[in-house]
Formats: structure tokens, sequence, C-alpha cells
């Protein structure tokens, strides 16, 4: 018996396009026919909603404010350019979209802040100061626990740590 290609998520016609997203270590598939992502006016992949798409979150609709489309102020982007696009127009949009945003993005990544990356010359120094946060941390356990000689200890390495900072 032959393997038949699974079926378009939104017409059961054969799908053709198969998309995978991969969210918090689970994997997301979507199967769709050659005609459905240009229905939906999908022309780019790369500018696709899948996350939408496959957590049927349908943000566009959650964006709605009393059933009015939602505009930036600033660059006019709307509910309907996003939808298309996947991306926003400025970064005032962020905020006008926000309540259709938080949702999609909790479920995309790990929270709704971004925290950026740390350019490499100073991931050393991100490094001391965890282990020093690490060790001050374990300086007051060993207190608590009236382990002096383990917090004589601590306090030499947290020395040591704070020299390597300052210098």
């Amino acid at each position: 018996m032959a393997n038949r290609p699974p079926g378009c998520e939104n017409c059961k016609e054969p799908a053709t396009i198969h998309l995978t997203q991969i969210i918090n270590g689970v994997v997301h598939k979507i199967d769709l026919c050659a005609k459905c992502p240009n229905a939906k006016n999908i022309d780019d992949p790369t500018g696709f909603s899948l996350a939408d798409q496959l957590l049927g979150l349908g943000a566009a609709e959650e964006m709605k404010a009393n059933g009015d489309e939602l505009a930036c102020p600033k660059c006019g982007f709307t509910q309907n350019d996003f939808k298309k696009s996947g991306r926003l127009g400025c970064p005032v949009c962020y905020e006008t979209f926000r309540q259709g945003l938080e949702p999609l993005l909790r479920n995309m990544h790990r929270g709704t802040s971004h925290k950026g990356k740390i350019p490499a010359r100073h991931q050393d120094v991100k490094e001391l100061r965890n282990r020093l946060d690490s060790l001050e941390s374990e300086l007051k356990k060993a207190i608590n626990r009236e382990d002096y000689e383990g917090a004589a200890s601590l306090r030499d390495r947290i020395r040591e740590l704070e020299i390597k900072l300052s210098g």
C-alpha cells in the first residue's frame, strides 16, 4: 500500500507545501495544497505567519478592538497588513497591537520581552557577575546554616571575583 501525501489543512486536497515549526521544543507541522497559500494571500513563505495557522490564534482577529480594525497611528499599518506579511510596520505597532501580539509571542517564544544578546567581549564579565551572584547566595545559605568555615571560603572566592571584575 503506497503512502498517500497528507491532505491540505484547509481543503483536504493533496498537500504539496509542508511547513514545520518548533515552538518550545514541540514540533508543529502544517500541510497545504498549492492553492490555499494563494487564497490566503500568502505569497512569501518567509512572511507567512506559520504560528497563526498552526496554533489557531487568529492573531488578526485577536487584534480587533470592538469589531473595528486597528491601525497604527504612526505608520498606518493595519491588522490585515500584519496578517498578510507576518511583520509589523514600525515600533509603535507593537504597542498598538499589544493585545493580540502578547498571546502570539508568548506561545512562539519564552516570553514577551526581548532581552537581546551580549557582545562577545562582554560575555566574560557577565559570566563573572553570574558566578559572583551565585557565590553570594551560597554565602548567605552557609551563614544561615552556621557553616562558618564554608562561609569563609566562599567570602575569599567572592573577593577574588570582585578583584577580577574591578580590574
